[in-house]
């Protein structure tokens, strides 16, 4: 089968799915599958690629790339839209591939496989207009991926599924603009108490999340227009900034990890600037009606919502299916954090190393197994289906909190969602064959272009069933160091991917002694953490979840 990846996208998260193009394409079974690279840049154009451009330290290293760096600027394409002809943006897809359209998607894959985030990519959209071009694709469908965007809706959604009680309101642009902010901020604290959660209700990777710990109207006002992506600027505070200060400034609103991104709309006049040198031109000889103006990211949120603050131990648990769609609950993870008041937000998801993590979550089996028993319902009450991950809390006195259903979760080497997958037996080569299959017999269940997937379905089933028949063993020996454990990790994720053996992890603990390793144990940070998990006896909710998913292991692992 070929499988188009696609990586990229429009969204805020796009460099988390680049990151995620690069693991899919390194760890997909090359004997199952041709990886087909399929970049989606940020105007919504699809370009057929090749592997040289994922390794690159970020997507503006090669697109638009350095030629396009005018003032010392670092752009994404959506920056120059207004700046270059249409034909002028061709050549610049053409200069790192062959752009497609969708109606010839056919030609060149047969799946997709969708590591893309945030709207249009986890709403159904993409979903949609691959069902059209009847292309099955990675991930729910459209129903649950609908459903999972919307973080209001979510709640509410949820709370039917499980029953569950969890403070929250909703305000409206034109109400934060129509209303004084303090008002806005007294009927919030009188309904959520304090700390105040906001939260941007159609990102993901913890983009637009604030929390309000103290009883300050600065500190709501600043959280309430970074999850709306607005920016006040006041013509005392710009005429004071240096030139380099400046600079800084335009450049940060490109970094869509650290502000609301381009192109901008002056909200007093709604002009559109769309990059960083006409922004710096135009602030300069801007003067907004009492000193005081704001700047709204073109696609800034219509709502946000706040949700009171939950104390407790914070999780977050994959879901995958049977065969027969049977919902299995993965071990679920905790998140702790290493300082007690660190907001959980983009850059200590994904650039610091602020947080640990365990699974599964540090308390008894019972409450384990009501994490997973909720995770499972909500899963399949919200129309979900082949993979998701839900977030939550365990409340001190037990209750099961959940929120956030992610449907497609990020794919870095160690994203959890494959170290979840790791516990019952899967490694990342495998979970990726799972996901491309899983979703394409959930495609079935549609009843649309039946026959052609099933024909599909039935290729890869009777290709993976002989693989497993002929595959042969072959011993990766870990030196006990870390760089020996690093080194091991490589050389297993490449013989796996190959599909022409099946790599068995061993520790050379002594010269005489080996110790075979079980997958899982490839995601722990260091080889102390290693050691110290051979030590222990496996946990009865890993064993448990072991037996549930006993027909998933055993189709993709043998």
């Amino acid at each position: 089968m070929r499988i188009g990846i696609f990586f990229g996208g429009p969204a805020r998260e796009r460099e988390i799915s680049y990151a995620g193009g690069k693991t899919a394409y390194e760890n997909i079974d090359k004997t199952l599958f041709t990886p087909v690279l399929v970049f989606v840049d940020s105007l919504g154009n699809f370009i057929l690629t090749d592997e040289e451009k994922l390794y690159h330290s970020g997507i503006r290293e090669f697109y638009p790339g350095p030629a396009f760096r005018d003032g010392g600027f670092e752009v994404y394409i959506e920056s120059l839209q207004q700046q270059l002809a249409p034909q002028e943006i061709e050549a610049l897809m053409h200069a790192i591939g062959t752009p497609i359209q969708p109606k010839n998607f056919k030609t060149y894959f047969d799946f997709a496989f969708i590591i893309l985030h945030g709207p249009d990519c986890e709403d159904g959209a993409i979903q949609g207009l691959l069902e059209w071009h009847k292309i099955p694709y990675m991930g729910p469908g459209l129903l649950g991926s609908a459903v999972s965007i919307d973080k209001i809706l979510q709640n509410e959604q949820i709370a039917r599924a499980n029953g569950q009680q969890k403070k929250m309101q909703v305000v409206r642009w034109e109400q934060w603009r129509g209303t004084e902010a303090a008002e806005v901020f007294e009927a919030a604290k009188a309904e959520l108490g304090l700390p105040i959660v906001v939260k941007a209700p159609h990102q993901g990777s913890s983009i637009g999340v604030s929390i309000v710990k103290e009883d300050s109207l600065e500190d709501f006002v600043k959280a309430m227009n970074q999850c709306f992506f607005a920016l006040e600027v006041t013509t005392d505070e710009w005429k004071g900034y240096s030139n380099e200060e400046k600079h800084a400034f335009a450049q940060r609103i490109a970094n869509l990890d650290e502000s609301i991104g381009y192109p901008v709309v002056i909200e007093q006049t709604g002009e559109f600037i769309y990059h960083p040198t006409e922004l710096i031109e135009k602030l300069n000889n801007y003067s907004p009606i009492g000193g005081k103006g704001a700047l709204l990211s073109a696609n800034a949120e219509d709502q946000v919502l706040l949700e009171e603050f939950v104390k407790g131990q914070e999780f977050s648990c994959g879901v995958i299916q049977d065969n027969d769609g049977t919902v299995i609950a993965l071990p679920p993870t905790e998140i702790a954090k290493l300082e007690e008041n660190q907001t959980f937000d983009f850059k200590t998801k994904y650039k610091l190393n602020v947080t640990r993590k365990f699974i599964p979550v540090r308390t008894s089996l019972e409450n384990n197994q009501k994490i997973q028993y909720n995770i499972a319902l909500v899963f399949e009450k919200m129309g979900m289906n082949s993979v998701a991950r839900i977030d939550g809390f365990l409340t001190p006195d037990g209750r099961v909190l959940l929120h956030d259903p992610n449907t497609l979760p990020g794919m870095s080497p160690t994203s959890l969602i494959f170290k979840q997958m790791a516990e019952i037996g899967l490694d990342v080569t495998h979970a990726i064959t799972y996901l491309i299959r899983q979703s394409l017999r959930e495609r079935i269940r549609t009843g649309k272009d039946t026959v052609h997937l099933r024909q599909l379905l039935a290729a890869l089933d009777e290709k993976i069933a002989a693989q497993l028949a002929e595959i042969t063993t072959e011993e990766v020996v870990f030196e006990p160091t870390q760089e020996g454990y690093l080194d091991g990790r490589r050389r297993f994720s490449q013989l796996s991917a190959s599909g022409k053996v099946k790599p068995i992890a061993v520790l050379q603990t002594s010269e005489s002694e080996k110790v075979v390793m079980p997958v899982n144990l490839l995601f722990k940070d260091t080889i102390d953490d290693v050691l110290e998990a051979l030590a222990q006896p496996i946990h009865p909710l890993i064993e448990e979840t072991r037996a549930k998913a006993i027909n998933v292991t055993k189709r993709f692992v043998g």
